[in-house]
């Protein structure tokens, strides 16, 4: 009872300080602005600080209270939340679960594994959103986020799924026509043409270094034949034989597989870092972020995936 009281005087406290009002937050909370503004006193008395300024012509925060609102505001969403859940589907997942990936890699990779995740939990109601960018979790409020290497925010932890490794690929009309004799260090990419990615913010071509499997290591400097800014262009001007493209091997791998795309060089690869699923770092994950975080890991490393992306 004691837990239940204090969430209610925090949620008190909260709404408002967000409406500078207690008739406001009462209204919110369904209850009378005399409830409200005694939720907040005991607060206050727990606390033994003043979180607000009453006056007649409304509320505002002592500099204490604004620290303190801070501090619990986004916590008291998620407290709710946890409790929500629990109540209403006895801890089983449920809910919207939203998530951020990369378009490419979340249509070919991940929506297969969604679709299952969905069939497994059918109360969880699934919000994705296909981006090339790095988000901000906390202040997005995404539950789930996959891809390469995101910086890490306050609250945030990530799980590696798998490595990111990319090989250089062509089409087999452009084998036959310009690898003769086939390459067979990254230097010999020198003398073919390569279609490259450019920065959009700086438009530089950027370089790698390969790894072969004995651990050796050479700069790969394709003779730029056409540059672009999207990995879609780069990878479907490879299949048009355009020339050679350095991409990463779970963009091309079905491509591969159908015989689409050549590898070249097979003992070499570029380590660009991990994939990996990141998500809020709380104790008590809602039920629908720990399922999908599961099930996703164990996905990619019972299922397979994290070999099959592997270059070695």
């Amino acid at each position: 009872m004691e837990t239940m009281e204090t969430l209610s005087n925090l949620e008190s406290f909260v709404r408002s300080a967000e409406s500078a009002s207690f008739s406001a937050a009462a209204r919110q909370l369904a209850l009378t602005p005399a409830a409200v503004s005694r939720n907040v006193a005991q607060l206050e008395r727990n606390l033994g600080v003043r979180l607000f300024q009453r006056s007649t012509r409304g509320l505002k925060l002592t500099e204490e209270g604004e620290r303190f609102l801070l501090a619990v505001s986004g916590g008291l969403d998620s407290i709710q939340g946890a409790i929500a859940e629990v109540t209403a589907n006895k801890g089983e997942p449920a809910g919207v679960l939203t998530l951020s990936m990369p378009p490419r890699f979340g249509r070919l990779h991940i929506l297969p594994l969604l679709q299952q995740y969905a069939q497994r939990y059918p109360a969880v109601t699934l919000d994705c959103s296909f981006d090339n960018r790095p988000v901000d979790l906390i202040a997005e409020r995404i539950d789930g986020a996959i891809g390469g290497v995101f910086e890490l925010t306050p609250g945030v932890v990530a799980r590696e799924l798998a490595r990111a490794h990319v090989v250089a690929v062509a089409s087999p009309a452009y084998v036959a026509r310009a690898c003769a004799p086939p390459p067979r260090t990254p230097a010999d990419l020198a003398v073919l043409d390569g279609v490259m990615m450019r920065s959009p913010q700086t438009r530089r071509v950027r370089s790698w270094s390969m790894r072969n499997r004995q651990g050796a290591q050479m700069e790969a400097e394709l003779r730029p034949a056409m540059l672009v800014n999207d990995p879609d262009a780069l990878c479907a001007a490879a299949l048009l034989g355009m020339g050679v493209a350095l991409l990463a091997l779970p963009d091309v791998i079905e491509h591969l597989e159908r015989g689409e795309l050549v590898r070249l060089l097979p003992d070499w690869h570029i380590d660009a870092g991990p994939i990996s699923l990141y998500f809020a770092s709380q104790k008590l994950l809602p039920a629908k972020t720990r399922s999908f975080v599961d099930f996703i890991a164990a996905a990619f490393r019972d299922g397979g995936l994290a070999q099959r992306f592997s270059a070695v």
